[in-house]
């Protein structure tokens, strides 16, 4: 399955290509069998960069899966983000271009907060383009009622973030959302009471790994467990 968002690159390469090739075999040219072939091999990458494997999500109640394919570069605790309302543990992805960029939701629950800031496009692993480079961030209550946040942040060679969701939404855990093209970097903020599954240099799976188990929440009579609205 390809993710919708590659068919005009995949097109476009398989264009060039089949022109190439019929411009070479109508002047008997090497040079344009060589251009032809490199076209061929590259649109052959960016299909399978925009590969889009179905995934089973099978979280437990309390368990937040992967929003992305990557490896896991760091594990910490941050003083505060507006959004949590306090100090929060974060989680950094790192995706390489042959991992697949196709983001999932790692909870069920509602989108609270979805907002775009423009940035630089610093390379995705360094620890300051968590706040310099161009990123979308989404924030959503869990059906237990917990904050989470979790962002979309372009790299050195991803210059288009896309994102599905809007304030509002319905989500369940697992459900594609939206992608980064070429090398990212994906980020999860969750409650410090959560305890965290992954450690640094983990290989995750969007979707699929579990990558935090939040605190079990009691909730008082007459009390909601339902999280504020954010104000941005």
């Amino acid at each position: 399955m390809i993710a919708r968002e590659g068919y005009p690159f995949i097109l476009i390469g398989l264009v060039l290509t089949v022109v190439l090739v019929l411009l070479a075999t109508r002047a008997n040219s090497y040079w344009l069998f060589g251009i032809s072939a490199i076209f061929g091999l590259l649109t052959l990458f960016v299909t399978f960069f925009f590969r889009d494997p179905d995934r089973s999500c099978a979280a437990e109640p309390g368990s937040l899966v992967s929003p992305a394919d990557g490896r896991v570069i760091k594990v910490e605790q941050v003083g505060s983000h507006p959004f949590m309302g306090g100090p929060a543990a974060k989680i950094s992805i790192f995706l390489s271009v042959f991992d697949v960029h196709v983001n999932r939701v790692p909870a069920s629950g509602v989108v609270t907060h979805v907002a775009y800031h423009p940035g630089e496009f610093l390379v995705a692993y360094e620890d300051k383009a968590s706040e310099k480079n161009e990123q979308t961030e989404i924030g959503m209550t869990t059906e237990s009622g917990d904050r989470i946040l979790f962002k979309q942040i372009a790299g050195y060679i991803a210059r288009r973030i896309v994102c599905h969701l809007k304030e509002g939404d319905t989500v369940t855990a697992g459900q594609r959302f939206g992608l980064i093209r070429f090398g990212s970097r994906t980020e999860l903020f969750v409650p410090v009471s959560a305890t965290v599954l992954v450690k640094a240099g983990d290989r995750v799976l969007g979707g699929e790994t579990p990558l935090v188990r939040l605190a079990a929440r009691t909730q008082q009579p007459g009390k909601s467990t339902q999280a504020g609205t954010y104000d941005h």
